[in-house]
């Protein structure tokens, strides 16, 4: 019997909803298709245990986190208790680092039941490798001086070794899809990075002779997300770039509640983890609403990472002919709460 362990973290909001449900859900399918077993520990991490403790995690959070095989989290924040930037930087964005989660994935797709605001979209599948670790992102910057003569800067890190890392794992991903590497830059307007950026790009694609490319600025990528997905199939991008890219394909797909992604360790010292995309939506937290397909998706995300693929395209075809049923939460037009979304994909798994 192999068996995962899990990290489960639900977070803030509707985190604490969506979580149990997923795993509801992974417990199911792993007990038709036999042979695997998932076990649970589960941490109070969050903005509540902040308002305890003083702390989003404990002292030791990230090394019992480290004990297990997977991290599969809710969400974090919720600006009304805690600042996000104390959140975010004290568990989400503390994880990723310490456990060197350089490479961030996620897909976006036509959705079966699910309604794009694109007029009629034509059938796009797309997946985004973002680098996770730097760009944008970094810490590396400060504040000086007041009033008027106040000024902020926030420097930008590009290493040859992280952003090599991303493209190449974007290329091998590509070899599995469509065999097509877009790479999202803007050296028209940022002088140093994003021609380094370029650089690297055309030396990562020179070692994959089968794979084609394009190089496309943020901006017109941006718009021929909208215009036009179904033209792209692998997207290699820069912390921020993949961010906002993802954004526009949750959207793009009718809701960030359905959007997974997973943050994944390449070295094999750390377990990976595994997010949906949406945040902690504290409006609609604790009113059985919120839409269970974003974690559930993350779920097979990590089904896949754990070499369980037959798994997890058996629990993503169920979820897509529960959504082309009609059986919707209201964020996607739908009458139906968390829980009944989840008893039905969890009933046709069954069957």
């Amino acid at each position: 019997m192999k068996k995962i362990q899990l990290a489960a973290v639900p977070g803030d909001g509707i985190g604490n909803e969506v979580v149990p449900e997923a795993l509801r859900v992974l417990d199911t399918i792993a007990g038709i298709h036999g042979g695997l077993k998932f076990e649970y520990e589960h941490f109070d991490y969050g903005c509540d245990y902040y308002l305890k403790h003083g702390v989003m995690m404990a002292e030791d959070g990230l090394e019992r986190l480290g004990q297990s095989d997977s991290v599969f989290l809710g969400a974090v924040g919720d600006d009304s208790k805690v600042p996000d930037h104390i959140s975010l930087w004290g568990l989400l964005l503390k994880i990723r680092r310490e456990f060197q989660l350089e490479i961030n994935m996620r897909p976006a797709k036509v959705f079966r039941g699910i309604q794009s605001p694109l007029h009629s979209p034509k059938d796009f599948d797309i997946l985004v490798v973002r680098e996770n670790s730097e760009g944008e992102y970094s810490s590396v910057g400060g504040r000086m001086f007041q009033g008027d003569d106040e000024i902020a800067i926030q420097n930008n890190v590009f290493s040859r070794r992280a952003t090599s890392q991303a493209m190449k794992h974007a290329f091998r991903v590509a070899g599995s899809r469509r065999g097509h590497v877009t790479s999202a830059t803007k050296s028209n307007g940022i002088f140093h990075s994003m021609p380094f950026w370029d650089e690297i790009f055309k030396e990562t694609a020179a070692e994959y002779p089968d794979i084609k490319t394009a190089s496309q600025h943020i901006d017109a990528l941006a718009a021929m997300f909208v215009t036009h997905p179904e033209r792209f199939d692998t997207i290699v991008a820069s912390n921020l770039f993949g961010d906002i890219l993802t954004d526009i394909g949750a959207g793009l797909m009718g809701s960030i509640g359905i959007a997974p992604s997973a943050n994944l360790n390449l070295n094999g010292r750390h377990p990976s983890m595994f997010e949906p995309v949406h945040g902690s939506a504290p409006d609609i937290a604790g009113k059985n609403m919120a839409n269970p397909i974003g974690q559930i998706w993350t779920a097979k995300m990590m089904l896949d990472h754990h070499g369980e693929t037959q798994m997890g395209d058996h629990l993503l075809q169920t979820m897509e002919s529960v959504t082309a049923d009609g059986i919707l939460t209201p964020d996607i037009g739908g009458r139906h709460t968390t829980r009944e979304v989840t008893d039905e994909i969890v009933q046709r798994l069954q069957k």
